[in-house]
Parts: structure tokens; C-alpha cells; sequence
């Protein structure tokens, strides 16, 4: 599957009861991200972290939803966990899919061949899908299971994509909401006065080359 591609649909059992994924995100972003299995250490510090930043997730638009190779039952024991170690309280925020036939990771291509469960069968890898609200695939991410994600970064990436759907710019290395962006290389210097109202600076290079175009953070 390659960005800008339809993000299948499917349905799946969750901790929340039966969903259709088109229907669950809705208009809204969504992201789908997947964990070897329950009652692991570093997916528990995952699951966590996601919860705690659930907030500003929502600001955003974004819906979430988690998948693990393991049945309801043991997520639904398993969030108990989650809570206790990282000092949550009331409804876990965010579903989770039971892909104990490992259905769903098959589809979506989530397989990693050299984590093996008690089972016998391969885990899930750290897999991060974001799709916008036209369920167009917009970014995707691949961790192995000893490397524990970082959601900072993925509500950065998520900051960074929106923003850019709404005005022509990018944003350069390390860029965080609201610090100064790039003109897109498409826009011709006789458009800039209308496109940015904050102003632009053209950084002189050795090359002679007008391409290194700082704007203002828009929004």
C-alpha cells in the first residue's frame, strides 16, 4: 500500500463491540496502530502514552484505535495494566482490535517474521497507519518490537500534514507547531504577497539559487 492509496475498509471485533472502520472514523482522521501482543512491556508504555495524549489527539480530529494479535478478553485484562502503570483513570479512551486469527495483520501487511509468539506464530510489528477523512493513507510508520514509538512525534507528523492541506508550505527538519516554514518550491515569487501575508524570506545560498523560501508559521 503506497500514501495516497484508499485505505481498505474491514470490520473486526473490538473492546467496544463490532466495528466497521469507515463507519468508526467517520469524517474524522483516523490512526491505526498495531502491538506484538498483550502483556508486554513496551506495548503497555505504548497504549499508555496514547491514552495520556488522547486530548490532543481529539483536537485534532483524530480518531485512534489499537490492534493486538490477542483475543478481547485479554485486552480487556490487559488494559487494567495499562492503567495501573500509567496512572489512568475511568474508560480506556480508544478501542482495541481482537486480531487473534491474525486476519487483519495478513491484510495490512503488519506481519514480522522474526517476532515469534508463545504460539508458535509470527507477532504483529509496531506498524502506524494515518488516514486522513477521505480514508486516503497519508503516512506510514514501521518500528520493530524492541523499539517503543513515539507520539509526540506522530501528533508532530499529524500537525504537519494538516497544516500543509491548508496552505502551500512545508515544514522543514525538526519544525514544531507554530515555529517558521517553507514556501513550497511551486509557487512563483510574483504569488507570494498574496499567499503570505506574513512575509518571506529569501536566504541567499552560494549556489545563487532562490530556492530556500521562510515564511512564518500561518496558522
Amino acid at each position: 500500500m503506497n500514501l495516497g492509496d484508499q485505505f481498505p475498509n474491514f470490520q473486526a471485533d473490538t473492546t467496544i463491540g463490532n466495528i466497521d472502520f469507515y463507519e468508526f472514523g467517520g469524517d474524522k482522521w483516523t490512526i491505526l496502530f498495531s502491538h506484538p501482543a498483550d502483556y508486554t512491556p513496551v506495548c503497555t508504555t505504548e497504549l499508555g502514552r496514547a491514552a495520556q495524549l488522547f486530548g490532543e489527539f481529539e483536537k485534532r480530529n483524530v480518531k485512534l484505535i489499537a490492534l493486538s494479535c490477542d483475543s478481547n478478553e485479554s485486552h480487556l485484562g490487559w488494559i487494567k495494566d495499562i492503567q495501573a502503570y500509567n496512572n489512568l483513570e475511568g474508560d480506556f479512551p480508544f478501542p482495541i482490535i481482537d486480531d487473534e486469527s491474525r486476519e487483519l495483520a495478513v491484510k495490512l501487511n503488519m506481519l514480522d517474521k522474526d517476532e515469534i509468539g508463545s504460539k508458535g506464530l509470527p507477532l504483529t510489528c509496531r506498524a502506524v497507519f494515518i488516514i486522513d477523512g477521505s480514508k486516503k493513507l497519508r503516512a506510514s510508520l514501521l518500528y520493530p518490537a524492541s523499539s517503543g514509538r513515539n507520539f509526540d512525534e506522530i501528533i508532530r507528523l499529524v500537525d504537519s500534514m494538516q497544516l500543509t492541506d491548508r496552505n502551500k508550505v512545508a515544514t522543514p527538519v525538526d519544525w514544531n507547531k507554530g515555529t517558521y516554514c517553507m514556501v513550497v518550491p511551486s509557487v512563483a515569487n510574483a504569488d507570494i504577497p498574496s499567499l503570505y501575508p506574513k512575509g518571506v524570506e529569501h536566504v541567499q545560498v552560494p549556489s545563487g539559487k532562490d530556492y530556500i523560501r521562510k515564511t512564518p508559521c500561518p496558522e
